[in-house]
């Protein structure tokens, strides 16, 4: 790795910090809320507990991830893991007075910026992964496809969801295991990255434990057990903190595990079906390929694959994609509730970023050439679309609820893209920009 491409990775960071919060925004949903709200108690009070802001808001305790713990205090739901990332990345702004924790939309800023951040910081990384084979323009594409051309603007990006936080992870553990040869610092941040992949999303788990076997095979059972010892002290400490707050090591999921039949009209919560392993793929408001085709740049990689032994990366970081798409397909729920395209499917794009590099190696041909390129505007249109116009579509309520009425995940005449181009931009962008959200005292 040379000092420019560091140079051009820190460049691109801010590049993508900018153009991410062009919309001056949060793109919130009920699932983001209580992270932003913990995230701004750490920061004010030191503390993750929500019980200041539900006695603040009652109704709030009415949110199914706003959970009683066994403490008596409220909790989020999800893992305290991105909530302890965004207070960190605002900290120095509060702390040097250009934010006001207690300003009304403070919350919405830590949220919007800790989101941000490692959006950013993950698109670097990919750029950084793109240099282990292609030229520096090369892996600008393959970064501008990742960053600009997919959920990664338009959700990721947006708010807390827990994505933002386990993709980081994710990116930090492929720019180790990427290495030709690698050594036992590799091993180390590998293991970093899966873990704090691993302890934001639980779900993770099968494409942590497909890499883990990666790196045992590729560098030795030594490097593998560094690697494996940090990931299971990470998931130590998210199991204990599980079960002190909710009493079971999965903390909160069986709870919102139990809310599938009434929420989202399904009676169980795992059921590998065709329909959701097409849908991840193809649905009109849903799909990867429809909203992100430029992911298609992957299929060029195959030559590459076939001639790839289990030594080197590409193998397992299919496998691993792989694995996590068979999870993510067998989920009940796999449109992932309200929100704008692809969700789910987001957190396989730095598995396959090692992969895109190699397909982008092998595009020669000037119709496959014109092809990516018109997969790649397609990709940005539509991403951006998703950033500057949703909720106001409001495709996912209008004129029949997604979560019950799962026919309209493949109403080719009403799709969400085209719903938001009608709608058009949301009102709510720029408000974090407003003297309310960053007001200083």
């Amino acid at each position: 790795m040379m000092r420019s491409d560091l140079a051009v990775a820190s460049l691109l960071t801010l590049t993508m910090l900018v153009v991410y919060n062009a919309n001056g925004r949060e793109i919130a949903s009920f699932d983001s809320q209580p992270t932003k709200y913990a995230a701004r108690e750490l920061l004010l009070r030191g503390t993750l507990s929500l019980n200041h802001v539900v006695g603040r808001v009652p109704q709030l305790a009415e949110r199914s991830g706003f959970v009683l713990a066994e403490n008596g205090r409220y909790r989020a739901a999800y893992s305290p893991v991105p909530a302890i990332a965004a207070a960190t990345i605002a900290w120095p702004l509060w702390r040097g007075g250009l934010l006001d924790i207690e300003a009304p939309l403070a919350p919405g800023v830590i949220a919007a910026l800790g989101a941000s951040v490692l959006s950013a910081l993950t698109t670097a990384l990919v750029f950084l992964i793109g240099r282990r084979g292609l030229s520096p323009r090369g892996a600008l594409l393959l970064a501008a496809g990742f960053g600009l051309g997919t959920g990664m603007w338009h959700t990721v990006s947006q708010t807390l969801w827990q994505h933002e936080t386990s993709i980081f992870g994710l990116a930090l553990a492929m720019l180790a295991f990427t290495r030709a040869r690698m050594r036992w610092w590799d091993a180390v941040v590998l293991g970093i990255g899966l873990a704090l992949a691993g302890s934001s999303r639980m779900q993770l788990a099968p494409a942590i434990l497909v890499i883990l076997a990666g790196i045992a095979v590729r560098a030795g059972w030594r490097h593998g057990l560094i690697s494996a010892s940090i990931v299971a002290a990470g998931a130590a400490a998210m199991i204990r903190v599980n079960v002190i707050w909710f009493g079971n090591p999965l903390g909160a999921a069986p709870l919102l595990e139990a809310l599938h039949d009434s929420v989202h009209d399904v009676s169980r919560s795992f059921t590998l079906s065709p329909v959701g392993l097409a849908g991840l793929l193809v649905s009109p408001s849903r799909g990867l390929l429809t909203f992100s085709p430029i992911v298609l740049v992957t299929l060029w990689s195959g030559r590459a694959l076939l001639a790839a032994t289990w030594r080197d990366p590409l193998r397992w970081c299919l496998a691993a994609a792989a694995a996590q798409y068979l999870l993510y397909a067998s989920y009940s729920v796999w449109w992932a509730g309200h929100t704008y395209g692809p969700r789910y499917m987001l957190d396989v794009l730095p598995l396959i970023a090692p992969l895109a590099a190699a397909g982008l190696l092998r595009i020669r041909r000037p119709a496959v050439t014109t092809l990516a390129i018109a997969a790649l505007a397609w990709s940005i249109v539509v991403a951006g679309t998703g950033a500057f116009c949703f909720p106001n579509d409001r495709w996912n309520t209008d004129p029949l609820d997604v979560d019950r009425h799962h026919e309209r995940l493949w109403d080719w005449s009403d799709p969400q893209v085209v719903r938001c181009w009608q709608r058009g931009p949301s009102p709510q962008n720029f408000s974090l920009f407003e003297r309310g959200a960053l007001s200083v005292r």
